[in-house]
């Protein structure tokens, strides 16, 4: 038997549940928590009873810990000033970074747990020779959650447990029907917690209690072709929704957000074949000194793609792709692999021509 005491983040949904279960079963002192983030519980009120069910029934202590002002200032705050200063947050890696990892690994140790445990979809190996923490890709690929996880330190890694990361999706859907849990089949969240409607801007004017004026469309030689309802409301890339018809297909290529106005061009101004990017944290060292043969994401849904990463000075880094990339929107994450080991990950500041 295991005498080491892990906290487990539970959201209600089964995946969190069979991560209990299973740490249950390997030994371990368990304790369910659900972090209240902003005036709901993390997955929602109605889920909650869920998690405390799993935990009733596995027999582990169970509290819910308010981390709203620290969601509210490292989350919801970062997401908003980024949107204001034309990037495109994502705030599931700063969830991740500052509360999963952050908030509830401070309250695990303080209550004198080795470990947090969550239901991702990633794996952590040390490596004997280094001593450094690895992240890697999960068993189950369209599972994989590496990409929102490319921000945990080398601290956080040492204190986390990831028991999915070796099971299918539908391995673990097994495990919790054999216990029968309530939630075995329960349908995966998938939007922003905060934003369950994906309405950003909507959710903005709500939040700050402003709302966000009209301004030009441009096209790329910096004519005025029509009026947008605020740039703060639309993404690189964007095709639906603009309202202007000029004849051919356009789509959102930058933003000016100080005269508020959106460029918009075909679709073929879209592709660059680079990216500079800032805030990096690396795996395997710990820092990049040298050129590296790496694949590369710019959004969690998209492909690995073949690259080059560069050290640039005052800890950025450059990335060239060996083919044009489509909408490299800044704010977003950029994610480095090397088979299924992640090499690191940074925010990308702006596309690069080359």
């Amino acid at each position: 038997m295991k005498n080491e005491s892990v906290l487990i983040g539970m959201s209600g949904g089964v995946d969190s549940s069979v991560t209990a279960f299973l740490l249950k079963e390997a030994g371990y002192n368990c304790i369910g928590c659900t972090m209240l983030l902003h005036g709901s519980p993390c997955g929602g009120e109605d889920h909650t009873a869920d998690a405390q069910a799993v935990a009733v029934r596995l027999g582990i202590p169970f509290s819910v810990f308010d981390f709203q002002n620290q969601f509210s200032d490292q989350v919801i705050g970062n997401f908003i000033g980024c949107y204001e200063r034309g990037r495109i947050p994502n705030p599931c890696i700063e969830c991740n970074k500052y509360l999963k990892f952050g908030a509830m690994l401070d309250k695990a140790l303080a209550l004198g747990c080795q470990y947090v445990a969550t239901g991702h979809y990633a794996q952590i190996h040390q490596d004997s020779n280094t001593g450094r923490y690895l992240l890697y890709k999960a068993a189950d690929r369209a599972k994989d959650q590496t990409y929102f996880l490319y921000g945990l330190n080398q601290h956080q890694l040492s204190h986390t447990l990831f028991p999915l990361g070796s099971l299918t999706k539908e391995q673990a859907r097994q495990i919790a029907e054999a216990q029968g849990f309530l939630n075995a089949r329960k349908r995966d969240s998938q939007d922003i917690c905060f934003v369950p409607d994906g309405d950003y801007a909507a959710f903005m004017e709500r939040y700050l209690g402003k709302t966000y004026p009209g301004g030009d469309y441009l096209d790329l030689d910096g004519n005025v072709v029509g009026k947008h309802q605020g740039a703060v409301r639309y993404t690189l890339g964007q095709r639906k929704g603009l309202g202007i018809a000029l004849g051919a297909p356009v789509y959102v290529c930058s933003k000016d957000m100080e005269k508020n106005t959106v460029t918009v061009g075909p679709n073929e101004a879209l592709f660059a074949k680079g990216l500079l990017a800032e805030n990096w944290n690396w795996f395997p060292f710990p820092e990049l000194t040298a050129p590296m043969e790496v694949t590369a994401k710019i959004r969690h849904s998209q492909t690995e793609q073949p690259a080059t990463v560069y050290p640039e000075a005052n800890g950025f880094a450059r990335v060239v792709f060996h083919q044009p990339q489509r909408a490299i929107t800044p704010g977003q994450a950029v994610v480095l692999y090397q088979g299924d080991m992640v090499v690191g990950g940074g925010t990308i500041t702006k596309a690069l021509t080359i």
